[in-house]
């Protein structure tokens, strides 16, 4: 095994509103259905511009930067989350149930949300209450790198899901009255993609106790080494039929044939990478196994097992395969990612990723991190990059 995987990703889930008893007149969420994939943005979340050819150094300790001291709640950001099920349970999920769900063989994070429909500014609208320093993790990559929305609902204010309908023109820096259980007054901090169909707004835990909607009502969950068949089945006995379950694993992944220019971020490093070392394999494996390994650079190692740099090479491994790519003339630098990056591309391609199937796609990932689990995170959230930066 040659390295040591660091976190893990997001992708597209579907809420949709229905109707049922909820706390203080407030009717609760129960429908589900799919969010479609979403235009694609300038650049990955959590990727610094490369100065030039120098290496992306880690911080004190080998860590990357991170929250410090005294940052507001949801401040930072450095690990996607994919989930593979969305879980809505109309009466809310009690704590046996909860238990139960993270007791699944093969359930690796689970996040819960409160949620409602209520009256905004006079409007019924779908309302969550999440807790933003771990929810933003689970959202679509470039609204979870958005610092200021996650500062501003970590602060209280509500943050709108793009496509709301129903609801009327929102200015930002606004206020409007919200009545569940109590009338509370809060400010619009904005718009986002959040990924869930059928939710209008975001506010955080605190201001949705106060509302009174139902608390844990969802559950996102992330278990990539197990068939969806058999997480749905483990799921159905822990919380009955009552439950709606919904399959979120998709995505076929681009090959990126372009040219590549000037290379000023990581985005810029998988596309280019994989163009000229292995054309075969889209450029997204890179970028979902330089997130895992490293965050993209936030992470250098060592790790537990000796691992270094930005895609967690073993020094014996980068002694092999490691090449200067398009880094500076001379030695291959194992904390540069434009020597890593590239290395990891010419590794992943000799392993079996040239012959541009799927099964060799999958030899190649397991080679290069020997757990069937870390093969089902890589493809998942390669198709969350897939979606997200066509």
């Amino acid at each position: 095994m040659r390295s040591v995987p660091r976190g893990v990703g997001g992708r597209s889930r579907g809420l949709a509103r229905g109707a049922g008893a909820a706390a203080a007149g407030a009717v609760l969420i129960v429908g589900l259905t799919s969010a479609s994939a979403a235009p694609g943005h300038p650049g990955l979340p959590g990727t610094p511009v490369l100065p030039g050819v120098r290496a992306v150094l880690p911080g004190p300790g080998g860590q990357g930067a991170g929250a410090q001291p005294g940052t507001p709640a949801g401040a930072s950001f450095s690990r996607i989350i994919i989930p593979d099920l969305l879980i809505v349970q109309p009466s809310g999920l009690t704590a046996a149930q909860m238990a139960g769900l993270r007791g699944i063989g093969g359930v690796r994070s689970m996040i819960t949300f409160d949620g409602a429909q209520i009256s905004v500014a006079g409007r019924q609208a779908s309302v969550i209450g999440v807790d933003p320093a771990r929810f933003r993790s689970w959202v679509p990559l470039a609204t979870g790198a958005d610092q200021r929305l996650w500062t501003a609902l970590a602060a209280g204010q509500f943050v709108e899901s793009s496509g709301a309908a129903g609801l009327p023109a929102l200015r930002r820096g606004a206020s409007y009255q919200f009545t569940g259980a109590a009338a509370v007054r809060l400010g619009y901090a904005g718009p986002a993609r959040i990924g869930i169909a059928g939710v209008d707004l975001l506010v955080n835990q605190s201001v949705s106790a106060k509302l009174g909607l139902v608390r844990q009502v969802a559950a996102l969950i992330s278990a990539p080494g197990t068939s969806i068949a058999t997480l749905t089945a483990q799921v159905r006995r822990v919380l009955g039929a009552g439950a709606r379950v919904v399959d979120l694993r998709d995505g076929s992944l681009p090959v990126f044939t372009a040219k590549p220019g000037q290379i000023g971020n990581y985005l810029q490093l998988f596309q280019a990478s994989a163009a000229r070392y292995c054309p075969a394999m889209s450029w997204t494996v890179l970028a979902a196994i330089g997130q895992i390994e490293s965050a993209d650079g936030q992470n250098m190692g060592p790790s537990s097992a000796g691992a270094l740099g930005p895609m967690q090479f073993l020094p014996s491994t980068w002694a092999e395969w490691g090449i200067d790519g398009f880094g500076p003339a001379g030695p291959p630098d194992i904390m540069n990612p434009m020597d890593a990056v590239p290395s990891a591309a010419r590794l992943l391609c000799a392993d079996g990723a040239a012959s541009g199937t799927q099964a060799g796609l999958r030899t190649a990932i397991f080679a290069y991190n020997h757990a069937d689990w870390y093969v089902s995170e890589v493809l998942a959230l390669a198709a969350r990059y897939a979606a997200e930066y066509p």
